[in-house]
C-alpha cells in the first residue's frame, strides 16, 4: 500500500484535520520532481508523514513481527555449520565476529524497512530507482539462486529427519520408516513447505515459524549450556582479533548471520503485517533488533557448543551439511541419546523455517520483479503474496530442484550460483548506501552519517566475501 493511500481522512476527523490531512497529502516532496527515469512512478511518500506522526496514539510492538521471520529464515544449516566450525577450530576467538555480524544485519535489514515503510515502494521498485542494470543483474540471479537452493534446502531439512527418526523407540522399530530413503525425506520437506505457503497466508506462516524458533531456541541454546561454557574464556571471545588463518572464517562468520536475499523480504513482510506508514518506524525497529539478538544468541549458542565440544578435544568434523550430524554423534557419546535428540530436533527445526521462509518471502519477491516486466502496477494482485506469479515461483523452487536431488549437482549450475551468488552481496550492500541517500528517500529518513560509515565499512566485507565465493566456484 502506498503511504498517501493509508492517509485517506475517516469520517471520525475532525473537519480541520480532514482539511489538513489533505493539505499535506498534496504537497510535493523535496528531491522528488518529475525529472525521475520515465518508466519509475514518481513517490508520494512522506507527503502526509507529519499528519500521520500526529494522529492517534504510536503503535505498540508485538514479540512476534516480520523480524523473527526474516532472522530465522536466514539462519539456515549452512550459518550453523560455519559457526560451528569456526568454535572447533579457534575456540572462542571470532565470538566477537558473530555480534559484529548480528549489527550487520540488523543495519541492512532496517534500511530495507525503512525504505518500504517511508516511500510506501517495495525494496525491488528502490533497486529499480538505482538503475535499470539491477533488474538485469536480479533476473537471472533470482532463477539460478533458486534452482539450486530449493535442493539445499530440501536436503538440509531431511538430513536431520534421516539421522533421527530411525533412532526413535517406535518409529524405528517399523521396518519400512526405518529404511526410507534419504530422498524421500527431502522431497517430502520440499512438498510439505510449498504446501504450506502456497495460499500465501502471512499470519499463519509467522505462528508456524514463531513455533520453528522456540523448538530452536530451546534445542541449541540447550545443547549450549549443557555443555557447561567456561564464561571468562567466553567473555575474551568478545575481544576482536584474527586468530592465524582465520581471516576467511572471520569474514564470513561477520558476514554471513542470518542470510543474503532474505533480508530483502523484510519490507514485504512488514506490508503483510500491516506496517506500511512511517508511523511504524520505531516498531519496526525494535522488531527488526530485537529478531536479530534472537538469531545472535543462536549463532553464538553453535559457537559455544564447537569450542567446548570440539575444539577442547581437537575432534573434526564436515564443513558441509553433515557437520551438524558428526556433531550429534559427539553430543550422544558425550551426554546421551537424549541431547543429541534435541539438537537433531533444533537442526531441523532451523533448516525447515529457512525452507517456509524463502517459499514465501523470495518467491513474492519473484512476483513483485516479474510482475513489473509484464506492465502490472505495484499493488496489482499479481505482484503480492499469494499471486499467480508468487506461485509459480513457490513451484520452481520446488519440482525443477527434484532433479538435482536425483541426478546430483551439475558442475555448470554451481558455478552460475556462485558467480552470481558473489556479486549479491557487494549488491546487497552498495544499493542501500546509494538508495538511502538518494532523491527518492525522503529527507526525514535519509541515513545519518553513521549508517553511512556503518554501509561503507560493511561493502567492502560483502566484496571480499564476494570474491571469496567466486574463486571457490571455480575452484571447486
Amino acid at each position: 500500500m502506498h503511504s498517501d493511500d493509508a492517509e485517506k481522512p475517516t469520517g471520525s476527523q475532525p473537519a480541520g484535520r480532514r482539511r489538513r490531512a489533505r493539505g499535506s497529502a498534496s504537497a510535493p516532496v523535496p528531491g522528488l520532481a518529475a525529472d525521475g527515469p520515465s518508466d519509475v512512478p514518481q513517490d508520494p511518500a512522506g507527503a502526509g508523514t507529519a499528519a500521520e506522526d500526529a494522529e492517534g496514539t504510536p503503535p505498540r510492538w508485538k514479540v512476534v513481527g516480520p523480524g523473527l521471520l526474516v532472522a530465522a529464515t536466514g539462519i539456515g544449516a549452512g550459518d550453523l555449520v560455519a559457526t560451528l566450525v569456526a568454535g572447533s577450530r579457534y575456540g572462542y576467538a571470532l565470538l566477537w565476529a558473530a555480534v559484529a555480524g548480528v549489527i550487520i544485519k540488523i543495519v541492512l535489514v532496517e534500511g530495507a524497512g525503512r525504505w518500504t515503510l517511508a516511500t510506501g515502494h517495495s525494496i525491488f521498485e528502490g533497486w529499480r530507482r538505482v538503475g535499470r542494470w539491477t533488474s538485469w543483474y536480479f533476473g537471472p540471479y533470482i532463477m539460478v539462486w533458486g534452482f539450486v537452493y530449493g535442493a539445499t534446502a530440501m536436503s538440509a531439512s531431511a538430513l536431520p529427519l534421516a539421522a533421527l527418526v530411525p533412532q526413535l523407540p517406535v518409529l524405528g522399530d517399523v521396518g519400512w520408516i526405518a529404511d526410507v530413503p534419504f530422498i524421500v525425506y527431502a522431497i517430502l520437506s520440499g512438498l510439505i513447505g510449498a504446501g504450506l505457503v502456497w495460499v500465501g497466508r502471512y499470519h499463519a506462516l509467522e505462528k508456524i515459524v514463531a513455533v520453528l524458533v522456540g523448538l530452536m531456541f530451546l534445542t541449541v541454546v540447550g545443547a549450549a549450556v549443557v555443555t557447561l561454557p567456561n564464561l571468562g574464556e567466553v567473555l575474551g571471545g568478545l575481544v576482536p582479533r584474527i586468530p592465524e588463518g582465520g581471516l576467511v572464517y572471520t569474514l564470513s562468520i561477520a558476514g554471513g548471520v542470518g542470510g543474503t536475499i532474505t533480508l530483502a523480504a523484510y519490507g514485504y513482510w512488514l506490508k503483510e503485517k500491516g506496517w506500511s506508514t512511517p508511523r511504524w518506524m520505531r516498531v519496526m525497529r525494535i522488531d527488526n533488533a530485537m529478531a536479530y539478538v534472537i538469531s545472535g544468541i543462536f549463532v553464538i549458542a553453535m559457537l559455544v557448543v564447537g569450542a567446548e565440544s570440539l575444539y577442547s578435544s581437537s575432534i573434526a568434523i564436515d564443513e558441509g551439511d553433515r557437520g551438524l550430524l558428526d556433531l550429534a554423534e559427539v553430543l550422544a557419546s558425550r551426554y546421551g541419546t537424549a541431547v543429541s535428540w534435541m539438537f537433531l530436533i533444533g537442526f531441523w527445526a532451523s533448516s525447515f523455517s529457512s525452507v517456509l521462509g524463502v517459499c514465501n518471502g523470495v518467491s513474492v519477491m519473484f512476483a513483485d520483479f516479474w510482475g513489473h516486466l509484464r506492465g502490472k502496477v505495484e499493488e496489482h494482485p499479481d505482484r503480492r503474496i499469494g499471486g499467480k506469479y508468487y506461485r509459480f515461483y513457490v513451484l520452481w523452487l520446488t519440482f525443477p530442484p527434484m532433479l538435482l536431488l536425483l541426478l546430483g549437482r551439475p558442475v555448470q549450475v554451481i558455478i552460475a550460483y556462485g558467480v552470481l551468488g558473489a556479486f549479491f552481496m557487494p549488491f546487497l550492500a552498495i544499493t542501500p548506501l546509494v538508495l538511502m541517500n538518494s532523491r527518492y528517500m525522503p529527507e526525514k529518513w535519509r541515513n545519518g552519517p553513521i549508517l553511512n560509515i556503518a554501509l561503507g565499512v560493511v561493502t567492502p566485507l560483502f566484496v571480499v566475501l564476494g570474491a571469496n565465493q567466486l574463486i571457490e566456484a571455480f575452484s571447486g
